[in-house]
């Protein structure tokens, strides 16, 4: 048994990594460590979060102990933290790293701690070159890499990013682990109805906070294109960014009787409703990494239609659980189409054999590993 710490947002923070930070540190207390997150009093100024609020409604996960320490811009708060995680002296520290602000402040704190010559540093990287391009990248992400012992990447994108950073250190690949926190699979007529939805008719689901990058605007265009095959497609997400010329395009292709638009935040407590009622996941992405929409799609059993790029096809074999098309409005049409061709039940019994792949386990035993190296 050792002491792990896990740096990165946990409640009262929302989101995928907060949820994702949660059940790792379930696991690790699963697996007989002693495990605790050290999260943000303040993630984002708020000139850098565009959604509505940072901040979760849901109540706090039972058994995690949550200390809500770091502040992002102010660096009084780095050394602090810093030095109270090198008097600690845990055996692993896993620290998460997904936008190059936040390379100075966890870079700051992480060098610290390396002072007591004990604490192994893995870094989890969800992205190593972020997806909107800010001043400042380059430097913040090569200081934050420095401070680390070894790598985990969930992409091989991500992957070969770190190693045009880092050449040397251990780093090791593995899947993105099933978000298995969200409830168990409901029927698509109870789904329906509880999201106030026709239970009869073909419903397509975009699930997820809406950028530019996850190209929503090249789905509406492939909505246009399908008008008459009674398909709908289910918008279920916040805007993080300007929302204006989204609604402006749906009425100059005349589609808004094709879509179902739920552009809230989706409590945790919702999602498995957002799942179970489509009958496939779409992510029509310009550029990924990995995706933590597709382990949901996973858990939930549902076919997925991606496109071509960085991370996704590897995650989704196609023909098998789900379609692969290249990312523009007639590919994404035609998959579309081939999937209602195939049908859900064609993809099923691959889901459920890929699926296996995917556990908690197989992620700390890798970061177990990685620290003795």
């Amino acid at each position: 048994m050792g002491k792990v710490v896990i740096i990165g947002p946990a409640h009262p923070l929302r989101g995928g990594l907060a949820t994702f930070n949660q059940r790792l540190a379930k696991e690790f207390i699963l697996s007989g460590h002693e495990c605790s997150i050290c999260s943000f009093s303040l993630q984002y100024p708020s000139f850098l979060f565009p959604g509505k609020t940072q901040y979760t409604d849901d109540p706090a996960p039972e058994g995690i102990k949550i200390n809500t320490v770091i502040n992002s811009i102010n660096p009084f708060s780095w050394v602090k933290v810093g030095n109270r995680l090198r008097k600690d002296r845990p055996d692993i520290i896993i620290v998460r790293f997904w936008l190059p602000f936040m390379g100075p402040a966890v870079g700051t704190i992480l060098r610290r701690v390396k002072k007591n010559k004990h604490t192994r540093i893995v870094c989890i990287a969800d992205n190593v070159i972020p997806h909107e391009k800010r001043p400042g990248d380059k430097p913040f992400t090569k200081y934050f890499l420095k401070s680390c012992d070894a790598f985990v990447t969930m992409s091989e994108k991500v992957m070969n990013d770190l190693r045009t950073f880092e050449k040397s250190k251990p780093a090791q690949l593995v899947q993105h682990p099933l978000y298995d926190t969200f409830g168990d699979i409901i029927s698509k007529e109870e789904a329906r109805k509880h999201i106030g939805l026709p239970e009869n008719g073909k419903i397509v689901l975009f699930f997820g906070f809406i950028r530019k990058y996850k190209g929503l605007d090249i789905l509406f265009e492939a909505m246009s294109l399908l008008k008459n095959s009674g398909i709908k497609l289910l918008v279920a997400g916040e805007f993080y960014e300007d929302e204006k010329p989204y609604r402006e395009q749906i009425e100059k292709l005349a589609i808004s009787d094709l879509l179902l638009l739920k552009t809230d935040f989706i409590p945790d407590s919702e999602v498995k409703y957002y799942l179970c009622a489509a009958d496939a996941v779409i992510q029509p992405y310009r550029n990924a990494t990995q995706s933590g929409v597709t382990p949901l799609a996973y858990h939930f059993e549902k076919p997925m239609i991606v496109t071509n790029v960085g991370g996704l096809p590897s995650l989704v074999p196609h023909n098998k659980v789900g379609l692969v098309v290249e990312p523009d409005p007639p590919s994404i049409a035609e998959g579309i189409l081939r999937f209602y061709q195939l049908g859900e039940d064609y993809f099923i019994p691959h889901l459920r054999s890929e699926k296996q792949k995917y556990s908690w386990a197989n992620l700390v035993n890798t970061i177990q590993n990685l620290a003795r190296k």
